[in-house]
C-alpha cells in the first residue's frame, strides 16, 4: 500500500519520529513522509508512531492511497527532497 503521513508533534519528538519513518518510506519535507509499504510494515509503522507519539498532545495523520498511480502531485516552490527518481 501507499502511504502518506503527515504530523504535528512536539519537538522534543520530532527527530526520533523522523529518524524512524526514514526507516519505511520517504522524507517529502518538513513533517511529511510517503512511500510503498507492505501490510507488515504498516502495521510496524503504527506501532512505533504509538510509542513514540503522546496521543494528547500530538497529532499523526495516514494516508492510505490505494491506486497510487491516481495520486497526482503539483509542487509550488521549492522541492525540499525529490522522489521522483525513486517513483
Amino acid at each position: 500500500m501507499y502511504l502518506l503521513i503527515v504530523y504535528d508533534i512536539n519537538a522534543r519528538r520530532c527527530n526520533k519520529v523522523k529518524s524512524f519513518l526514514r526507516e519505511y518510506i520517504f522524507w517529502i519535507q518538513n513533517s511529511v513522509f510517503e512511500g510503498e509499504v507492505t501490510e507488515k510494515e504498516y502495521r510496524e509503522i503504527i506501532e512505533g508512531l504509538k510509542e513514540l507519539t503522546d496521543e494528547n498532545e500530538d497529532s499523526v495523520i495516514i494516508f492510505k492511497v490505494r491506486v497510487p498511480e491516481m495520486m497526482e502531485r503539483e509542487i509550488i516552490g521549492v522541492e525540499k527532497a525529490s522522489i521522483n527518481t525513486i517513483l
